[in-house]
């Protein structure tokens, strides 16, 4: 998770909303990813779609059986839907996300049991640390809006 924080923090240097995540298969990052869609035009390009990504290419499989995902935010209903599809094993995230979140805090993908793949999900991992990490850019960003920058 750690190393998702620090590509969380790369995304807020490039303007992105800080949200950073690692693919990890038998202990090694295998995938990296940082929220991107507003500089690469793409409303696909979640931190956790990229890590994905580049895990896949990394094993030359869209199938990525044995990984785990760890990502600061809880991910939403597209993020989710990528890693049913690509097999993950298992989903740790941060904090938790109330306006999106598939993980729970709007519904809960993980726990349906008429999908044909099952995930393993554990929510809370550094979730204060991660959560200040949001919480402060947005404060930032509409301090921005009001002062007009």
């Amino acid at each position: 998770m750690r190393e998702a924080l620090e590509l969380a923090r790369q995304a807020e240097a490039a303007g992105e909303v800080p949200v950073g995540a690692v693919v990890v298969k038998d202990g090694v990052i295998i995938g990296r990813g940082f929220n991107a869609p507003i500089s690469r035009h793409d409303p696909s390009a979640h931190a956790e779609m990229m890590a994905l990504r580049e895990a896949a290419r990394h094993l030359g499989n869209y199938r990525l059986v044995g990984c785990e995902l760890f990502v600061t935010l809880e991910p939403c209903v597209m993020c989710v839907g990528a890693m049913f599809h690509a097999r993950i094993a298992r989903v740790v995230f941060g904090a938790r996300d109330p306006k999106t979140g598939a993980c729970g805090s709007v519904v809960d993908l993980f726990a349906e049991q008429r999908l044909n793949h099952h995930t393993g999900v554990s929510g809370g991992v550094l979730a204060e640390e991660c959560g200040l990490m949001l919480s402060n850019f947005f404060a930032m960003r509409r301090a921005q809006q009001r002062s007009g920058e």
